[in-house]
Order: C-alpha cells, then structure tokens, then sequence
C-alpha cells in the first residue's frame, strides 16, 4: 500500500455487490473479498457459505483519505444494503450476510458508531440497525475468482438481477465520487 492509505473492512451481503460499487469510487485504491469475524483459520468459500464457520463475507476497501474519506465510504456502505436485517440481505440469509464493520482504529470505531447514531436518529429505516461493529481480528482473503467478479460476470443471473440494480443506485447518488 501507497503512504496514506488506510483500509475499511466492511460487510453488508454478498461481497460481489460492495465489491462492484466501491471499484467505483474516486479515491479507492483497490477492493478485496474475504472473510472476518469468525472461528475457523483460513475458511474456504464453501465453507464460510455452510454457515458453519462465523465468518462474514467482507471487502477491504484500500482508500486514499485525502480524497474520500471513511464517513463518506460509510455512506455508501450504507446506501447500497439494509443494516435492519439481521443475518440476511435480500434472498441471502446467514450469518455470513450479516452487516458489520471491522474497524482498524480508534477512529473508525468512533466514526462508524457516530454515522449508525446519526443514521438511527434520521429514522431512514422503520427498524433498527442491527450493523455490528467490531475489532477487526483477521482477514482471510477470499479465491481470487471472486476478484472482479461482477465486472467479469455480468451475464450471471445474480450479478444482473442483484448487483446491476445496487451498483446503479450507487452510481446514481454518489455521481461526484465516481472515478469513471
């Protein structure tokens, strides 16, 4: 990593559909899949997909702060899944769906749990957000046919009926942060 960059470690559903809007973003430097917040050491997608394993799809976001920081990535974050369900987003229900953000430092604990107060008390859902926010403890990268996934898939049912649909609405409401 370049001198500057920090790291966010976010889940919220299948790491293909933030993977696909955070490449976007002006100031991401790079997106990773893999998986954090469970038990087993080096879990396989598989395995983490049986539900088994505690672990939580997840991307790591490389960003450069001085063009986007890591509020307005939570802005995204939360913009393109629901942080009111637990264990699922949409038709993809297990623990392994759940949202949650790892936090590195500090200060990303403080700002996550700042923008979930000032989320809660905007009352934007009916229910309230369940988004776990944790230490992060260790990051398993995920096989590398899932980098790039949607932009190397887009034939795939998923990715059309899924993807496409969070990947527009993010390129719609965040315009001025795209890179492209």
């Amino acid at each position: 990593m370049g001198e500057g960059v920090e790291i966010a470690t976010l889940a919220g559903g299948c790491f293909w559909c933030l993977e696909a809007v955070f490449l976007q973003l002006r100031g991401v430097a790079s997106v990773k899949s893999g998986y954090a917040g469970g038990r087993r050491p080096n879990p396989t997608y598989e395995q983490v997909c049986s539900g088994t394993t505690g672990h939580a799809e997840v991307v790591q976001v490389a960003f450069d702060p001085s063009v986007i920081s890591y509020r307005d990535l939570l802005d995204v974050f939360f913009t393109i899944h629901d942080p009111t369900t637990l264990n699922r987003q949409g038709n993809d229900v297990g623990t392994q769906y759940r949202s949650a953000i790892f936090f590195h430092s500090p200060e990303q604990e403080r700002v996550a749990r700042e923008a979930v107060a000032a989320l809660a008390a905007a009352k934007i859902w009916s229910d309230p957000i369940v988004t776990e926010i944790a230490p992060l403890e260790t990051f398993w990268p995920a096989e590398n046919y899932h980098d790039d996934y949607f932009a190397r898939n887009p034939q795939n049912p998923y990715c059309a009926v899924v993807i496409a649909p969070k990947v527009a609405k993010a390129r719609k409401k965040f315009l001025e942060r795209l890179a492209r």
